[in-house]
This record gives C-alpha cells, sequence and structure tokens, in this order.
C-alpha cells in the first residue's frame, strides 16, 4: 500500500514541475497526469493555499496523502 502512496506522491510531484514549461499539459503525459491529480487536488482548491503568488495546493496534498496513510497503517497494525 505505502508503494501506491509513493508512486502516487511523485505522480502529483511530475504534475507540479509540468507548470513550470509552457504547454506542459498538452502532450499524452501531461494529460495523463492531468487526468491522474486533478480529481485529488481539487479537494484542496477550496482552502486557497497560495501565498504570495506561489501555490503550495500539491505541497499539502502530498502531506496529506503521507499522514492519512501513516494513520491507517498504525491502525491497521494495532487493531489487526
Amino acid at each position: 500500500m505505502l508503494r501506491g502512496i509513493e508512486t502516487y506522491s511523485v505522480l502529483l510531484g511530475l504534475y507540479a514541475l509540468l507548470s513550470w514549461f509552457p504547454g506542459g499539459y498538452d502532450n499524452i503525459f501531461g494529460q495523463f497526469l492531468a487526468r491522474i491529480c486533478e480529481p485529488y487536488l481539487r479537494l484542496f482548491d477550496r482552502f486557497n493555499l497560495n501565498f504570495g503568488g506561489i501555490g503550495f495546493t500539491i505541497i499539502v496534498a502530498i502531506f496529506v496523502l503521507n499522514l492519512a496513510s501513516r494513520l491507517l497503517v498504525r491502525f491497521l497494525v494495532v487493531f489487526l
């Protein structure tokens, strides 16, 4: 399970890096990442995580994803 969380975190990071390149989301890989990452990132859009023109949505999303996975693993270890 943690391997999948790590993989998704890397995909979120790659999605963020594509924003630095003009037309980064216009190719097949960019469209694939957008389709995979945007539904999860939309959960954080309502919190307005932009400060000084820099968006921290992806950083917070990765942090929450990793925190939730660690809590779930800890819960499963204790109760199973």
